[in-house]
């Protein structure tokens, strides 16, 4: 069998719902086997990620971060494999931004469809890069009458974004956050910006930019109003700091953390009033990125031709 060589250009094909969709139904077969592997030369790191899940197959999704690099290559790269469930056969090698940029988004954005209040119209959009982009393009397929507004410490690059996507601009944060029914957390930060202080009651918030044990977005009293949730407890408790550092600090317990994606066939990955907050971390892995693969593929086939 010949692998799909599957491009950008497959983008035309994508539906953010269907995605979610796909992921329903990823989280109701066992359980994912995943791992990560590095391997360093000076400033450059290769990162490689792998996922099995039975009955849906196997990927291989290899990462390049080349600081060195011009502008017009971009820092990272990379390449999605996509393997057949039973014979581990490659059926497909996949675009590594296009792979990366709905798995992003597309977990979060199942997150909003569960835990946000559907009547929801007010988005803010913390941060002005990619991803903040991306989620515009996501929220806009599940909540197609809302409002969106970036906060960005850059005015330049909320300006940008806002100019690229019809959002409007606020500089004041308190401001931002005490209007705002869903927020989506984009950025790099190492120190908290979100204050829970801020936010007004029955808000949903999807925490997606911090990926390191030393990185986090939103501060104690976030977590401590919030009612918590992640895609994925195996990546994200003990690995990415949002959730890390509070839990070593007995800011908030394990328990606290009412459940992740495997948990929504059983009903627990749910609103329970109007009035709560509720906050997912998005955490991604391997296995993500092997649903969404897998989703692209079918959508590709599935073309006219």
């Amino acid at each position: 069998m010949t692998p799909a060589l599957i491009g950008p250009e497959a983008e035309a094909q994508l539906d953010w719902i269907g995605l979610t969709e796909a992921f329903r139904a990823g989280h109701r077969l066992p359980r994912a086997e995943v791992a990560d592997s590095f391997l360093y030369r000076g400033a450059d790191t290769l990162l490689t990620r792998s996922a099995l899940i039975d009955g849906l197959g196997m990927l291989v999704k290899a990462a390049t971060i080349v600081p060195g690099n011009a502008p017009d290559l971009g820092t990272v790269n990379g390449g999605v494999m996509l393997m057949e469930d039973r014979t581990g056969v490659l059926s497909a090698v996949l675009d590594f931004a296009l792979v990366t940029k709905w798995k992003t988004a597309g977990d979060s954005l199942l997150a909003a469809r569960l835990l946000a209040r559907p009547e929801a119209r007010e988005i803010l959009i913390c941060g002005a890069g990619k991803v903040a982009a991306s989620m515009i393009e996501a929220y806009r397929a599940a909540f197609p009458a809302a409002r969106f507004t970036i906060w960005n410490r850059s005015q330049a690059g909320a300006e940008a974004l806002a100019a690229a996507t019809g959002a409007r601009v606020e500089r004041d944060l308190e401001t931002a956050l005490g209007q705002a029914e869903i927020v989506a957390g984009t950025t790099m930060a190492k120190d908290p910006w979100l204050r829970g202080d801020w936010l007004q009651p029955g808000t949903h918030i999807d925490l997606i930019g911090a990926f390191r044990p030393d990185m986090r977005e939103a501060d104690d009293a976030t977590l401590r109003r919030a009612r918590l949730f992640c895609d994925s407890r195996a990546t994200v408790l003990h690995h990415i700091g949002e959730f890390r550092d509070p839990l070593a600090r007995g800011v908030i317990a394990e328990t606290d953390v009412v459940a992740d994606f495997y948990d929504i066939a059983a009903g627990l990955f749910r609103r329970n009033s109007a009035e709560e907050i509720t906050l997912c971390k998005n955490g991604g892995g391997a296995h993500l990125d092997l649903m969404t693969a897998n989703f692209i593929r079918k959508c590709w086939q599935a073309r006219p031709v």
